[in-house]
């Protein structure tokens, strides 16, 4: 029996999506998506491996310009503590 395939290129475009980068630094995100689509269409080894090396130098890269997470405001860390209160 066959698993789920998952592309390196489809999760690579997720985790793209996720840091919010694209219209920060476009041509790092064109070229993660490149790499991640020659190591789905790769038929060596030594291809994937040169191609990963790169992709995640690039990752690195633009999880650095990620804009920092938005955390909840005063408000809501206040209804956080009373709901914790409340459970305990």
């Amino acid at each position: 029996m066959m698993g789920v395939v998952i592309l390196t290129e489809d999760a690579i475009r997720e985790e793209i999506e996720q840091l919010a980068v694209k219209s920060v630094a476009p041509g790092l995100v064109a070229l993660a998506l490149a790499l991640a689509s020659a190591i789905d269409a790769a038929d060596g080894p030594s291809a994937v491996a040169v191609a990963a090396r790169e992709l995640r130098a690039t990752m690195s890269e633009l999880r650095k310009l990620a804009p920092p997470a938005v955390k909840g405001d005063a408000l809501d860390e206040l209804a956080s503590r009373r709901a914790d209160r409340r459970g305990a």
